[in-house]
């Protein structure tokens, strides 16, 4: 399967369903009152991680993703249906960004981790909830809210325990072949792995996932060559090795490539020299390689730096290489995610939020050319959109809205006189000061 990394979809959560207008109806009970239900809630949109996957590659078929609607709620007090939450698996290691704000939304890194992505209207209510002393029969019930949609962008950083970094053609594919069960695409040139390869190091009872990804080129971090392509799939990882290719060149041509993985690393991200490596010489096999192999080994064991000599081709030192691995992979876990997992609903300051919108005042701007009065209300807004005014009580509730927000005494301190257009969200009507009865 073709390996995708970054990804944008569209996702849609369902709509709320609307509320009921219904009367009690039955022999011998003439005046029942009011029994309309609620509609249901929309289903929500979940991005939950799983193992077993380990691409992007199916978003790139499928980008729009709806959950169910809401059903609308019926008579004898009869809910609606809540419509079916849309659970959509992405791989272990998945970073969710709102695309249009660029704020990270969750980071999915366990298997069961998920996060609504976008939730579902809240479904109207029936005229059953509307009865009062006054009013005790009537003709009015609220739409289902839309459920919110987004603009996603998915980023898969690959959960590996070991990740082998180097120079391209320096023999990182030849190596994850030597030590696993991967067979990776191998070739003397440049960039033969263009996507990470995933093998498995099994040790006793020990699994390790060791990942090759592409090899990196000085300026890496600025994204030349394969970049930050490269650099951010080794986030994750437990511990890292540095392979040199010992058959190029002179022992400084060697410890060249290892200042360039330096370098790279610490203008990307600094804390990746502070994860546990060691580094590998390959092809010692190789006339120069088993030259340089003493200069790069006194180098780095004069700095205290595991080093190994090895050939994947022969497979000389390749069993020592891997006892190592195992041996610096149970000394050291793997690092958690800066990011984890966000709440994206429901913030603390969200809620702050939203209460401070129910209690704010509502504005009034006179439009230009004496077009009329335009309300601001966040809060106000928002409970108009489901209000249905062919409804026979939709403009008793209407008015009632505007005193409980003082609209008219707002539009009075702006000028407004009777018949200047005022317009509050999609809803445009008249100015007609009247006083309405409880």
């Amino acid at each position: 399967m073709k390996f995708v990394d970054l990804v944008r979809i569209m996702v849609r959560a369902g709509r709320g369903g609307n509320g009921c207008i219904s009367f009690r109806r039955e022999k011998f009970v003439p005046k029942g009152g009011p029994d309309g239900a609620n509609g249901g809630n929309g289903g929500n949109i979940i991005l939950k991680a799983v193992e077993g996957i380990h691409t992007l590659a199916d978003f790139e078929f499928e980008k729009k993703f709806r959950a169910e609607h809401g059903e609308p709620g019926q008579g004898q007090k009869k809910v609606g249906k809540t419509g079916k939450d849309l659970i959509i698996l992405v791989p272990c290691g998945t970073i969710v960004y709102d695309e249009n704000t660029g704020e990270p939304l969750a980071d999915l890194v366990e298997p069961g981790d998920q996060v609504v992505a976008a939730k579902g209207g809240r479904g109207g209510r029936g005229n059953m909830h509307f009865a009062t002393s006054m009013r005790r029969v009537p003709r009015f019930a609220e739409k289902g809210d839309e459920g919110e949609e987004r603009n996603l962008r998915l980023e898969l950083k690959l959960i590996a325990d070991v990740g082998l970094v180097g120079l391209p053609n320096a023999g990182k594919s030849s190596l994850l072949a030597a030590i696993s069960n991967a067979r990776p695409k191998i070739a003397g040139y440049p960039f033969t792995t263009l996507s990470p390869n995933l093998g498995i190091l099994a040790v006793d009872d020990d699994r390790i996932v060791v990942a090759d990804v592409p090899g990196l080129i000085e300026g890496a971090h600025e994204n030349k060559g394969l970049g930050i392509y490269f650099l951010r799939h080794i986030e994750r990882t437990r511990v890292l090795i540095h392979v040199l290719d010992l058959s190029v060149g002179t022992p400084e041509d060697v410890l060249y490539q290892w200042e360039v993985i330096c370098s790279e690393f610490k203008a990307y991200k600094e804390s990746l020299l502070e994860r546990p490596y060691m580094v590998v010489g390959n092809k010692i096999d190789i006339e120069r390689g088993h030259e340089n192999a003493p200069a790069i080994e006194s180098f780095m064991k004069a700095r205290n730096i595991p080093y190994y000599n090895t050939s994947a081709i022969t497979g000389e030192g390749i069993a020592e290489f891997m006892g190592n691995i195992v041996a610096l992979c149970r000394e050291h876990t793997r690092p958690h995610s800066e990011i984890r997992l966000f709440e994206t609903l429901e913030h603390p300051e969200e809620r702050a939020a939203t209460s401070r919108r129910r209690f704010e005042k509502a504005r009034v701007v006179k439009l230009d050319d004496d077009a009329g009065f335009r309300v601001i209300h966040e809060g106000l807004e928002k409970i108009l959109k489901r209000y249905d005014f062919e409804q026979d009580d939709a403009l008793y509730h209407f008015a009632r809205l505007l005193k409980k927000y003082r609209i008219e005494e707002l539009l009075e301190k702006e000028g407004a006189k009777e018949g200047d257009t005022v317009v509050i969200g999609e809803i445009e009507f008249e100015y007609q000061p009247e006083q309405v009865q409880e």
